[in-house]
């Protein structure tokens, strides 16, 4: 741990920092409680960049940090050699407060140090970037967003020239470097206008859009089930205030949506999200002001993305007139059975298609592909996994990759995106309702048919909040005791096996380590009970939480539903403990 008092003390006393900044330092002088959290230590740079509350002090979100980090990931590209910088960087950033200056002072210190940057003229989709690294032949990418965090929080994520997120390798190097330089004297900047006149930054806007949505439409399996429903089909949009705003309606506009009725107070642009508590589409209380909307128009579909528009959630009518949630595990299944059946309906199925999910998202995709002969295959969370494993495996082994998805409202289509991807998925999503549409059926309809056909599944996540300075050590005493001191019994269930993916080891009470996992190299455990329901552990890579994931299946609707529930309620009294 930093000596938080010293590293306070210097910040204090660093001319780099504003009067702004200095003021709000200076009036926490005798609060130690809060000094120690600003300052006990950095934000940890992982494989997926920075994420924390904005502030000064080196444990949050700020110019200095951010140009400290980006100094470090410029000497990454550096070291690729003259090409790397020619090739240059992709700097992306959504509606946050903060994120257009963080944005551009990143684009300031990678021009300082010889890489050119193509920065977007505005707030974009987060899968857009993604996409631009990979059209534009660029070494890397930096994207300022915190996704779907509360309004007080902003990160820095960062690519690779695959277009996925950093591989763990390079974001160990850009760590090591963060600790090898200083904060304030060790980062190279130049001033902003200086850069872009000499053409060391420049900016990307519409014609990458144009190029962005050319692939996004490719991906459309069945125009034709839109445009038989198009006219008696309204669709509620949001973006929640953030960068889906543009792109979305567009590609619904162009897949042949005619009725597009976004929300008009959450079109607008404000990164105090001053509609909902917090702008994640996982949290249904959000869609108040959709749901308002969607009756007024009779619409049976709300669509909404997040902030940076990666993750997108649907609210579908039920029979009983209101407006339910298709969870992130139910809107996966649901898509990878409409791919497949469409793919074979009109005759575009490739040889070999494989469908990619993670340990934690639900089983049913596993039995929804084996029925109908398509590959599956589980990796860790995080599209950078699913990426690899394409990168790895699909072109050597001759798959043909045709979706993936994880449980958190992620949903990735196509080779121009190697990230979640909500400007897709939302496009996808709409073809989907309206060939059900067509059918006399919602959403809500179809996900039942679906259990009827390959099982009744149940999901349930658990969040364990560990806040505060001591929060990640209470995180690893936890995933330290369920290791060396694992229950026998979950829900007044008995654990049958345990997977644990750090090391890769498989265990059975009694019987010790009997097998090895496929992947193996995550803080992940993975407790199998006795009546075919699991319970996965894991930190959380963002926030101060452990997650807690139940994965049910049971005879009928119910069974499931109350073994997700039991299992669920033990969670959460073990996160206690």
């Amino acid at each position: 741990m930093t000596d938080y008092r010293k590293e306070y003390e210097r910040w204090l006393d660093s001319p780099a920092l504003s009067e702004e900044e200095w003021r709000e330092l200076d009036a926490i002088r005798d609060n130690d409680t809060e000094i120690k959290s600003r300052f006990r230590g950095p934000l940890e740079f992982g494989t997926a960049g920075l994420r924390g509350v904005m502030g000064a002090g080196i444990a949050r979100m700020n110019v200095h940090v951010i140009r400290w980090a980006t100094q470090a990931f410029a000497e990454l590209i550096v070291a690729e050699g003259d090409e790397a910088r020619r090739k240059g960087v992709v700097i992306c950033y959504d509606c946050r407060n903060n994120s257009r200056e963080f944005a551009m002072e990143a684009a300031c210190v990678c021009a300082a140090n010889g890489i050119h940057v193509r920065l977007f003229d505005a707030l974009r989709p987060t899968p857009e970037l993604s996409f631009a690294v990979i059209e534009y032949g660029a070494t890397a990418g930096i994207n300022i967003t915190a996704s779907h965090n509360p309004r007080q929080y902003n990160g820095y994520k960062v690519y690779w020239s695959d277009g996925a997120q950093l591989p763990p390798q390079h974001a160990a190097a850009v760590a090591q470097a963060m600790g090898e330089i200083d904060i304030f004297s060790g980062v190279s900047t130049m001033p902003f206008a200086a850069a872009l006149e000499k053409g060391a930054i420049e900016y990307i806007g519409a014609e990458t859009d144009e190029l962005f949505l050319k692939n996004v439409m490719a991906q459309a399996i069945d125009p034709s089930a839109v445009k038989a429903v198009a006219d008696r089909f309204p669709i509620v949009y949001t973006p929640f205030h953030g960068a889906g705003h543009k792109l979305v309606p567009e590609a619904l506009k162009r897949l042949g949506i005619t009725q597009i009725h976004p929300v008009p107070e959450q079109m607008i642009i404000d990164g105090d999200f001053p509609t909902v508590e917090s702008p994640n589409p996982e949290n249904p209380e959000g869609f108040y002001l959709a749901v308002d909307l969607a009756k007024k128009v009779r619409s049976e579909l709300i669509i909404g993305t997040d902030p940076d528009s990666d993750r997108v959630g649907v609210m579908a009518l039920g029979k009983d007139g209101e407006y339910h949630t298709i969870t992130g595990n139910q809107m996966g299944a649901l898509l990878s059975d409409y791919v497949i059946t469409a793919r074979t309906r009109t005759g575009t199925m490739p040889d070999k298609p494989v469908i990619l999910s993670t340990i934690v998202s639900t089983p049913m995709t596993r039995a929804i592909c084996e029925a109908n002969g398509v590959h599956f295959v589980e990796t860790f969370t995080g599209f950078k996994f699913m990426a690899e494993w394409l990168n790895q495996h699909a072109e050597a082994e001759g798959y043909r990759y045709i979706m993936s998805f994880e449980e958190s409202y992620g949903y990735m289509m196509g080779d121009y995106v190697r990230d979640k991807d909500a400007v897709t998925a939302s496009m996808m999503i709409a073809e989907m309702a309206s060939y059900y549409f067509a059918q006399g059926m919602t959403l809500l309809d179809a996900i039942e048919a679906l259990y009827k056909k390959y099982g009744y599944f149940a999901e349930k996540t658990i969040n364990v909040f560990m806040e505060g300075v001591d929060g990640p050590e209470r995180m690893a005493a936890l995933m330290t005791r369920l290791r060396t001191a694992p229950p026998a019994e979950l829900a007044g269930q008995r654990v049958i096996r345990m997977r644990d993916y750090r090391d890769g080891t498989v265990s059975v009470p009694g019987l010790g380590i009997v097998d090895k996992t496929e992947i193996a190299g995550s803080n992940v455990l993975y407790f199998e009970l006795e009546n075919d329901t699991n319970f996965v552990i894991r930190p959380s890579g963002t926030e101060p939480k452990i997650k807690i994931y139940i994965l049910a299946r049971g005879e009928d609707a119910e069974q499931s539903r109350r073994r997700a529930e039991d299992c669920a309620q033990s969670a959460a009294e073990l996160g206690k403990e």
